[in-house]
């Protein structure tokens, strides 16, 4: 049997597709347009809701006596439609608003534009790439509970994180009614509260009245620990939700992760819930000591007050930041967060 040997292109031969590529993309008439909102992602496809109809109806074909009904997609507000994405746009993540077109006879949809995006919140990937994984979030609520046990360092990168993309924190302590009165989870909780950070309680299966009603109106991503109850709060704040969950492993007293991509549901009028992959590491090697700064607030006065203008706030006596912890006037555990982060940024920096 003959092999046939695959032809290999030139690069005048490959620079010519793509163009042709491009100028079809180009050319794809924008006038039919319609307004959607990316609810999920899958790769290379995503879910786009249709946000509004087109001015004239795609006309239904029609069928023969005895032939059988082909399929057929209406155009309907609300619904949902897996889409493609234009080549020359950026990458797109749940939250972006779009601009695409729909074929009802085969379902599918392609995503012509992107509008500008209010907010974007993205993380370092495996690869260290920055990795966009939400957009137009108008708040970001962080996640804890005391079980799995409960990383501040972990609340802190979040935290920045959220500084960095201009987006509003609210920390939220889940299962509160398993907490001993004694648990030093509330006198973590109090410290956020007294840094001017937003605080909220909500207990297991209890009333979520007063979370639902701060949520109103906005786009909310949940973040946090694998285990914490993201999801369960997704699915008791929205009972049609229906975001899978799971217990705590046994083994290692770490949330098992349920929510394998990041997702967009409807939450009452103009609001939506953002429920992402569970994060026990969250990165901030791509940023730099300024934007970590901005996580700390309670340091701003405090960096550029020390004795030495290279001053590591590790070791020196005259450290205004040092001084400050010793004498109660911040937290010595968000000084040693503040300075993990930043020599993480050294070391990357270093290695790149």
């Amino acid at each position: 049997m003959a092999l046939i040997r695959k032809r290999r292109l030139t690069e005048q031969q490959q620079r010519r597709i793509q163009k042709q590529q491009q100028t079809r993309q180009e050319e794809l008439d924008t006038s039919n347009d319609l307004e959607g909102l990316v609810v999920q992602h899958y790769g290379r496809q995503l879910e786009v809701q249709a946000l509004s109809l087109p001015d004239e109806q795609p006309i239904k074909p029609e069928v023969k006596t005895g032939e059988p009904d082909p399929f057929w997609k209406p155009i309907e507000i609300g619904t949902v439609w897996r889409c493609h994405t234009r080549t020359n746009l950026e990458a797109l993540v749940t939250g972006d608003r779009v601009k695409w077109q729909a074929d009802p006879n085969t379902g599918l949809g392609i995503i012509t534009a992107i509008h500008p995006r209010q907010s974007l919140l993205t993380r370092p990937d495996r690869y260290h790439k920055v990795k966009p994984v939400a957009a137009n979030v108008s708040l970001i609520v962080i996640v804890f509970a005391s079980f799995p046990e409960v990383a501040p360092s972990l609340i802190d990168r979040y935290i920045v994180a959220c500084a960095d993309a201009d987006i509003p924190a609210l920390l939220v302590l889940n299962k509160a009614d398993l907490i001993q009165e004694n648990d030093p989870i509330l006198t973590l909780m109090q410290e956020y509260r007294v840094l001017g950070y937003e605080v909220m309680q909500c207990q297991s299966n209890g009333d979520l009245t007063a979370l639902a009603d701060r949520l109103a109106g906005e786009t909310v991503a949940f973040v946090g620990q694998s285990g914490v109850g993201k999801s369960s709060l997704i699915n008791a704040l929205v009972p049609d939700a229906a975001q899978k969950t799971n217990i705590i492993s046994e083994n290692s007293a770490l949330g098992q992760h349920t929510t394998t991509s990041t997702r967009l549901i409807a939450f009452g009028e103009g609001a939506a819930l953002i429920d992402s992959p569970g994060i026990r590491e969250f990165g901030l090697w791509h940023l730099n000591a300024d934007k970590v700064q901005r996580g700390f607030p309670e340091l701003e006065n405090l960096l550029g007050h020390c004795q030495f203008r290279n001053c590591t706030h590790k070791h020196e006596k005259q450290c205004a930041l040092r001084l400050a912890a010793e004498s109660g006037e911040i937290l010595q555990r968000r000084l040693d967060s503040y300075l993990r982060l930043t020599d993480e940024i050294t070391e990357a920096q270093q290695k790149n």
